[in-house]
């Protein structure tokens, strides 16, 4: 499939899809007449890279990890594949990930204890 054919089946701008490309996420072939072609994997690949990145993982995490990636909801690097460097990366990235969660219960906490006092009679979620 060609390139704006990719666009609109996962929602993702051409524009970010040449950057993917370039960031070598992405490796479409070229036809004859130097149009990208894309296999039906793409599909797949596209909105697994988005999930990622929705995720908070930089386009190098990613490039990282993706020889390993098996679909959009799974990640199956053999082990003896994840260099000390890639593991560093990712531990670092879930590390990152935890103090967010954290901070974000923390401020959940806070704000529903500030609307229990302000608004008693509030339903409670």
């Amino acid at each position: 499939m060609r390139i704006g054919e990719l666009a609109r089946r996962t929602g993702v701008p051409t524009r970010l899809l040449r950057y993917y490309e370039e960031q070598d996420l992405l490796h479409p072939e070229r036809t004859e007449n130097g149009y990208r072609s894309y296999p039906e994997s793409a599909v797949a690949d596209v909105q697994q890279i988005r999930g990622l990145l929705d995720s908070g993982l930089t386009t190098e995490m990613i490039r990282a990890i993706v020889p390993y990636l098996s679909g959009p909801n799974e990640l199956h690097p053999p082990t003896e594949c994840v260099t000390p460097q890639t593991a560093a990366l990712l531990q670092g990235h879930i590390d990152r990930i935890q103090a967010r969660i954290d901070c974000l219960a923390r401020n959940r906490d806070r704000l529903g204890a500030y609307l229990a006092v302000v608004r008693p009679d509030a339903d409670a979620r």
